[in-house]
This record gives structure tokens, sequence and C-alpha cells, in this order.
């Protein structure tokens, strides 16, 4: 049986972040993708030049029509845009019962560009965190979800611990954005009652651009194939990881990451 994953989130036109990473990750676990599109963006990996949200009634309808034939072993939403879009989105995962739910609670692009609302974050937090297994903010994400500084680890702690307080079962404060845990990568998973460090090596690279989108995405699949929380959120780590390692050097900016590096020929297996 097929396993099948929906992500609700914008449109990236260079392809490195959004809809486009997601799908690309999806397949690359073995997950077929399908989406609703909350925004188109007019981006490369230097900026974005311009972003047009969808209608929310064509949101919904987008998940609506997914839910009703295609059937979902589990969702993530990335960018949400605004507030209005987030209420069609909380009431079509609650309408259709689309579990685990797995939010990235995407703010700025990689660019510094706002892709969501300012008021729209705390209908985010109102009517979205509620319903979701896993929510994965970034240092600066969830400084502003906690209301708090998240720098050294006791602060991530604490950050983790408030917006545990906001309704998900699991928190994953990733650790990318942190100068100061030296060559490793500390995610911070929080179930509501114990602590897990997952840590990785801190890969040195240009070729960030859609690093959240990856390993939401990267979870969301291992969820939808029937992994524990924690060992989806491990193994997204190590799926980013090689992703980041093995990025083709694409544009001026930062580039995308190689979704696909399991699949290519590796020197002494017909890779020269």
């Amino acid at each position: 049986m097929t396993a099948i994953a929906v992500t609700i989130a914008g449109s990236d036109s260079s392809g490195g972040a959004g809809i486009q990473a997601d799908l690309k990750t999806f397949a690359a676990h073995g997950v077929y993708g399908v989406c609703a599109i909350t925004a188109i963006t007019a981006q490369n990996t230097v900026e974005v030049r311009g972003i047009a949200e969808v209608d929310p009634a064509m949101v919904a309808a987008q998940i609506d029509a997914v839910a009703a034939d295609i059937g979902v072993d589990a969702v993530k939403t990335g960018m949400l845009a605004s507030a209005a879009i987030i209420e069609v989105v909380a009431h079509a995962v609650t309408a259709h019962a689309l579990r685990p739910l797995v939010v990235d609670p995407v703010m700025v692009s990689k660019s510094g560009a706002s892709l969501l609302a300012d008021d729209a974050v705390a209908t985010l937090v109102r009517r979205l965190l509620p319903l979701a297994l896993v929510v994965t903010p970034n240092l600066p994400e969830a400084e502003r979800l906690a209301g708090r500084a998240a720098v050294t680890i006791e602060e991530r702690r604490e950050a983790a611990r408030r917006i545990a307080d906001l309704g998900p079962r699991w928190v994953v404060v990733k650790g990318g954005h942190a100068t100061g845990d030296g060559d490793e990568v500390i995610d911070l998973a929080y179930d509501g009652q114990r602590f897990h460090e997952i840590r990785g090596p801190r890969v040195v690279t240009r070729s960030t651009h859609g690093t959240g989108c990856t390993f939401s995405a990267a979870i969301t699949a291992g969820l939808a194939k029937g992994a524990a929380p924690l060992e989806a959120i491990g193994a997204a780590r190590e799926y980013l990881t090689a992703a980041l390692r093995a990025a083709p050097g694409i544009g001026r900016g930062a580039g995308p990451l190689d979704h696909f590096h399991a699949f290519r020929p590796r020197p002494g297996r017909g890779g020269g």
C-alpha cells in the first residue's frame, strides 16, 4: 500500500523550497505526494521578488478535493501567508481528520522576506498548533512563538516547554541557526515530558535554501510510513545532512539541496 502525504504550502519558483521541496522529499522517501498551494512566489536563490496569495476558498477546495478521493496518511503545513488561510486550513484539517499533522511555522525566507503576516501568528498559535503532532520551529521562530530568547540549550529547552504548552505533542527546536554548538547541529525534540537531543554534523555550505521545508517534509514522510515521531525526526536529520552535503551549487545565493542524493551514481558503483 502506497503511503500518501499532503503538503499545504507556498510554491517556490526556484524549486528549492516550499511545495517543490516537499514533493521532492516525499518522492525520495517513497511516499506519494499531493498538495494544496497557499501562495505563489517569484523567487530565486538571492531574493523573493513577489508573493501572490491564493484565495482561501481555493486553498480549502484543493484540500477537500485531495481528501475526498485520494486520502492522506500524513499532512504538513509550510508557508500559510495569512490568518484567513490558516483558518481554512485548520478547518479542513479538522473536518477531514487529517492526521498526523506536522507544522513548519514558516515566517521568513532565507533572503529575509516575510512569508507570514504579523496578525497571522496569533491565528497559527490559536488554531493550528493545538492540532499538530509535531511543530518544527527554527531558533528565530521558536523565539517568536515562545516570547523569549532561544540561544543557549537551556533557553531552547524553556522555549520548547512554552511552545508545547500551546498544544503540539512534539516540539522540535532546530539548531541550524545556532552559533555556539561548534561543529554540530543540535535539534532539541520535546515530547511534553522528556528532551531528546538529535545531533548531526554541521555542513558548511551556502546551499541552505529549503532546509526547513525539507526537514519537516522528511518527518511527514516518515510518519506517513508508520514511523514513531522520534524515529521520523532522527531519520529526517540524517536525510537533511546528506542532502546538504550533496547540494549541487545552483544559483548565486542560498542554493537548493539535492533531494535525490541517494539515487545519484556513486564512485565505484557506475558513477565514475
